[in-house]
């Protein structure tokens, strides 16, 4: 497949920013590139990322189409597709209900730059092209990264991935008008030096979007031990519960970083359904965040940057 024709915009007049030190833990990659080759497996080691994906994209889309100004556009988005139970998702089938197809009406990211980071197999990443968006995907797994581009030549999507850290776009000065960090900072090395490197790309104007687990006794119970020892979701040993960061924590970096925490809302599990769902009111375990950072938004723009 030919290069993603749109990349992040970068000034080659602006010298580049004095390297920061990496927060990525080398250990935690380790982990996750062993696994590397069951990122699209939907049964296999990351089948908790699968189950979670269809809400996690659905809040990042709102959150977008809201700051962004298409919330019209969303309107037209499918209802989340539910894969058979042990099936994998491929190219043609996404757990966004988005169609495959470059010609679809439901695009409402359309014009935006988006950044995953610690991307992994391209879980979401995938999905923000479909919808529309200018995806970049960094991980500092290479093996990850190797497996994710694979993955999106097979579906011919225009994904920029790079095995790379934030600290290393912040230097080359790069911005996207949308971040997202999902189920990382709680691997990192210092959590509130990742939020202000991970602040550093967003735009003015523009948001992040975290997930992330709480630090409480029923994390504890139920994000650790049972989902890692009793009912085998993911493998153990995957998180150390002294790095769950709660919300009023997480809100509190993002203030630092010069952003504003918009709003928090809990991702529960529903064992009747066998499906995750969001409830505002129960931040315990599981939750995302929406901040915003100050200055002009692109409201409406969705012309095309070379």
């Amino acid at each position: 497949m030919a290069a993603p024709r749109h990349k992040p915009r970068h000034n080659p007049r602006r010298k580049p920013r004095p390297r920061r030190p990496s927060t990525a833990v080398r250990a935690e990659v380790a982990r996750f590139e062993a696994e590397a080759q069951d990122w699209w497996n939907a049964a296999g080691a990351f089948a908790a990322l699968h189950r979670l994906n269809p809400v996690r994209i659905a809040f990042i889309r709102d959150a977008a189409a809201a700051r962004f100004g298409r919330a019209r556009a969303v309107a037209q988005v499918r209802p989340a597709a539910r894969p058979e139970r042990g099936a994998s998702f491929n190219a043609r089938v996404t757990p966004s209900g988005v169609p495959s197809h470059d010609d679809s009406p439901a695009r409402p990211l359309a014009g935006l730059d988006v950044l995953d980071v610690g991307c992994g197999g391209g879980l979401l990443c995938e999905p923000m092209a479909r919808l529309g968006a200018r995806v970049t995907g960094i991980d500092a797994g290479a093996e990850n990264i190797r497996v994710a581009a694979a993955h999106a030549r097979e579906g011919k999507l225009a994904i920029a991935y790079r095995a790379a850290t934030p600290e290393d776009l912040v230097r080359e000065r790069a911005r996207f008008d949308v971040v997202l960090n999902m189920e990382v900072i709680e691997h990192v090395a210092d959590a509130g030096a990742f939020v202000e490197t991970c602040a550093a790309l967003v735009r003015p104007g523009g948001i992040m979007v975290l997930a992330t687990l709480n630090r409480t006794l029923k994390s504890l119970l139920l994000g650790k031990v049972a989902a890692e020892y009793v009912l085998g979701w993911i493998p153990p040993g995957t998180h150390d519960w002294r790095k769950f960061v709660p919300p009023g924590d997480l809100a509190a970096m993002l203030a630092q970083a010069g952003m504003t925490a918009e709003r928090a809302a809990g991702v529960v599990f529903d064992p009747w359904r066998g499906e995750w769902r969001l409830k505002a009111d129960d931040t315990a375990v599981n939750y995302m965040m929406v901040a915003t950072k100050n200055g002009p938004r692109r409201e409406k723009s969705r012309r095309s940057r070379a």
